[in-house]
């Protein structure tokens, strides 16, 4: 009877690079099943590799998936970054972050669902997690600290108002990478811009009603 071949690894990895094809492997398993139906066994089984393996670099799921969150938030702190200062600053840096936002989710649906589906639950698997979301929030705040400075926005509380715009934002994000808003990627852009302008104007020191009197309709 001939032998049966052996099911060969989804993706080969370099020597020493064993974590890094973790991550990538567990990325596209959240893809396919959700986080729910990600295991340690099954992604090093996919990469053939042994549970010894596994385990010097992940004691269970939830480390992996931290280890998923962590990653996804070092690269989404960079590319706001990269946004605001591509932009040079002012508002709009602040309209080119929140661009950045979305597209961040739309290209990495996996990290963003673990990023911000699971966090309290990871925090508790990796402590530097919640020190990467904080870094990833200081962006926004840092940004928005500046504009409050110019005089260019409203002078409310830099956190609330940080919260208010990311509560915006991250609902056209989830939209977008759940298909809510259809097949096409332009619908997600534009809903991204008009959410934007609007938040913009409604921060704005300009929408501000005159002190002692309603903001005139004329």
């Amino acid at each position: 009877m001939a032998d049966v071949p052996r099911t060969r690894p989804r993706r080969a990895y370099h020597h020493g690079d064993l974590r890094r094809a973790l991550l990538r492997e567990a990325a596209r398993a959240i893809r396919a099943d959700g986080p729910a139906g990600v295991t340690l066994r099954d992604v090093g089984r996919r990469l053939g590799v042994s549970r010894t393996a596994l385990y010097r670099h992940f004691s269970d799921k939830g480390a992996l998936l931290a280890a998923v969150a962590r990653e996804g938030f070092q690269t989404f702190s960079r590319e706001l970054k990269d946004a605001w200062n591509e932009a040079g600053g002012g508002i709009t840096g602040f309209r080119a972050m929140g661009a950045a936002y979305v597209r961040f989710a739309i290209a990495n649906p996996a990290h963003y669902r673990i990023m911000f589906g699971r966090f309290l639950d990871l925090c508790e698997s990796d402590t530097a997690l919640a020190t990467e979301a904080s870094a990833s929030f200081t962006v926004l705040t840092d940004a928005i600290g500046s504009l409050q400075r110019a005089g260019a926005i409203r002078a409310d509380d830099t956190e609330q108002l940080a919260r208010f715009i990311w509560a915006a934002v991250h609902g056209v994000a989830m939209l977008a990478i759940d298909g809510q808003l259809g097949p096409d990627r332009a619908a997600a852009e534009a809903l991204t811009a008009f959410t934007i302008e609007r938040l913009s104007t409604g921060i704005s020191t300009a929408s501000r009603p005159p002190s002692g009197g309603r903001r005139s309709s004329g």
